[in-house]
């Protein structure tokens, strides 16, 4: 079977952008084929499927296709451009891009079918085509439906014509039977999956080893992990206030922050103004590092305010280390007390009472073995990528 899967991001950097990757890679090492299309500042090749990029301008790259970033919902490591600042010239030039590049790509690979990533302007234009597409829906498309009212008739277009959206939790299936005004039956709930060559138990990254390989000390101390974008539906505010709290009651704490974003500046005020002796800003990492990041903490922090997934807490539970999180989203699906913690969202309070207690009773000893055996049953991309597979195959058979 022959795949072709937009994406509006990179496939770096951004949750959709690695599902995406993770997606294209698991199909072929089934024996599909994929070609991947994305927004870029130069072209790529360095992936075992085939890869076309959009190249847009971040003022430093020669010769753009486009003189503006590539948009996004809220913020990427690379740009902080956002598709409700276009121009709606800009919006034209954006639309007219995907339409050239996917036209050309259907001509070229002659796609069986298009997975399109994000109820937004790429199924739209996989409407135009005339092939059978799925959408996945990655929750930040449903922020911008109500922020960006120029893309709403596109976003309506691509979901109703679509043979089925994936839904990556139980949340998410909900608000995109509410807001697209579509069956329930056309919405099926597959979850985000981790990718296993990275994420896993790795016995050498032990605290003292990650944090000298950061340029830090302090290994015989407790560590909290937090990974994901600076934005503010993430949390990290929430997070930085309970450091204040939980610093007072773990002597000798220390906080990894990995990610990077619009609120990377104001994230380090705040830590500064609340006085914060152990908190660490270690920028956009490579997933490699990520999972090694994951490993040496006694507990990872999802503290987010929205999340329609929340795949940082599926990578960290993989790793063997258990996560506490907001009780909202997608996060209930699958984090419990045999595997973390949830609070309610934005409490720094409570949050910090959880992370307390997940390390003074040791959780990582108790929890950790479980966590791991419970990310791999559930939530690996072969796992995911199959079910997808057989939903391609009943788009196909009903548009023959």
């Amino acid at each position: 079977m022959k795949i072709l899967m937009p994406n509006h991001f990179p496939l770096q950097g951004s949750g959709s952008g690695i599902y995406t990757m993770n997606v294209a890679l698991e199909l072929e090492r089934a024996g599909h084929e994929a070609l991947v299309i994305v927004p870029e500042h130069q072209p790529v090749h360095d992936y075992p499927f085939e890869t076309r990029t959009i190249i847009f301008s971040n003022g430093q790259n020669e010769s753009p296709e486009l003189n503006f970033n590539f948009p996004t919902f809220t913020t990427h490591p690379r740009s902080t451009t956002t598709f409700y600042e276009l121009t709606d010239r800009q919006l034209r030039a954006y639309v007219e891009a995907w339409r050239r590049h996917m036209r050309a790509a259907i001509i070229d690979f002659q796609p069986d079918i298009i997975h399109a990533h994000h109820v937004w302007v790429t199924p739209f234009v996989a409407s135009e085509s005339g092939l059978p597409y799925v959408i996945s829906c990655h929750g930040t498309d449903l922020m911008g439906f109500g922020r960006g009212p120029r893309y709403q008739n596109m976003a309506l277009t691509g979901a109703r014509q679509a043979h089925s959206i994936i839904a990556i939790s139980r949340q998410v299936r909900a608000d995109v039977i509410q807001t697209y005004q579509i069956p329930a039956d056309k919405v099926v709930l597959i979850w985000n999956g981790f990718g296993t060559d990275h994420f896993k138990i790795i016995p050498d990254a032990t605290k003292e080893k990650v944090l000298a390989e950061f340029g830090l000390a302090g290994g015989e101390q407790p560590l909290v992990s937090f990974v994901g974008k600076f934005t503010d539906f993430k949390g990290i505010d929430v997070l930085l206030r309970a450091a204040a709290i939980y610093e007072a009651r773990l002597p000798g704490v220390q906080t990894v922050l990995v990610g990077q974003g619009e609120l990377w500046d104001e994230m380090h005020a705040l830590c500064a103004s609340e006085g914060l002796q152990g908190v660490h800003f270690l920028g956009q990492q490579p997933q490699d590092k990520v999972a090694r990041v994951y490993n040496a903490a006694d507990v990872s922090v999802v503290p987010s305010r929205i999340e329609p997934f929340g795949l940082e807490a599926v990578e960290a539970l993989a790793c063997g280390t258990p996560v506490v999180a907001t009780n909202e989203g997608g996060l209930p699906d699958f984090i419990n007390d045999q595997v973390g913690a949830l609070v309610p969202v934005g409490d720094p309070q409570s949050l910090a009472a959880a992370i307390v207690a997940e390390i003074e009773s040791g959780s990582k000893e108790t929890k950790g073995i479980y966590a791991n055996q419970y990310a791999y049953e559930r939530f690996t991309w072969t796992r995911q990528v199959g079910r997808m597979v057989e939903l391609y195959q009943d788009a196909i058979a009903a548009t023959a």
